[in-house]
């Protein structure tokens, strides 16, 4: 069950701008019944790094009293053994809470990423 609901994480993943056009990795249940969901973002669209930005806010660092059961990070195999970031590099988000559920994280993210989250125009800055 929390497998099917990972992957409905991910389906709204993909509707964020730089994540369109690129599937999803993967998404499991770890040693401790914690979830995870990894993917991968275009880092050559104009958006990604507003994208990661957000993302990291939103689930790494909203709140200083009261954050997220989350973790979204980075992750890439060893860089000599492989090639670049364009290739390699993808991103994960972890639970760290296992009453925090996958459709959990889902909603926080509706509710505070920009709406509707697959149009483009409305993750544009002045400085992007």
């Amino acid at each position: 069950m929390l497998l099917a609901l990972g992957f409905r994480l991910l389906a709204f993943q993909f509707f964020l701008p730089p994540c369109s056009t690129v599937g999803p990795i993967g998404s499991g249940v770890g040693e401790e019944n914690l979830w995870w969901v990894k993917f991968t973002i275009d880092i050559a669209h104009p958006l990604a790094w507003r994208v990661v930005q957000e993302l990291g806010h939103v689930l790494n660092y909203m709140s200083i009293n009261e954050r997220l059961p989350t973790v979204f990070m980075p992750v890439s195999p060893p860089v000599y053994l492989n090639g670049g970031p364009s290739e390699f590099l993808s991103w994960v988000i972890e639970s760290k809470d296992e009453d925090f559920k996958p459709t959990d994280c889902a909603e926080w993210l509706k509710g505070r990423l920009p709406r509707p989250v697959d149009d483009p125009e409305r993750w544009k800055m002045d400085d992007a």
